[in-house]
């Protein structure tokens, strides 16, 4: 058997920048890692694991512990996709529910 030919459509040069300008303002934003709270944790270690982690100091770890348990989840880091991925991973590996998302 031998291979078919296909015909391919080059691609509208005007659709294209204006995708790549839609995709550039998604890639341009940030995306923040949220720490949701949970059952499970003491207060004192969770803020031990953002000071761990992050290098916060103890009151900045204290306050977004707060925001955990009292607002349900704080946001502990942002940056590109793969350092935001990166948090996540290290978070779960400590115990701690972590999600990531763009920032709005």
């Amino acid at each position: 058997m031998s291979p078919v030919p296909t015909e391919v459509e080059q691609p509208d040069i005007d659709q294209k920048h204006s995708q790549d300008q839609d995709t550039d303002t998604t890639t341009n934003r940030p995306w923040i890692v949220l720490v949701w709270n949970d059952p499970i944790n003491l207060m004192s270690y969770v803020s031990y694991v953002f000071q761990k982690l992050f290098g916060y100091s103890q009151e900045k770890s204290d306050r977004l512990m707060l925001d955990v348990h009292q607002k349900g989840r704080a946001v502990v880091s942002s940056g590109n996709r793969e350092k935001a991925e990166m948090d996540v991973f290290r978070l779960h590996e400590h115990g701690l529910w972590a999600t990531l998302q763009q920032d709005d």
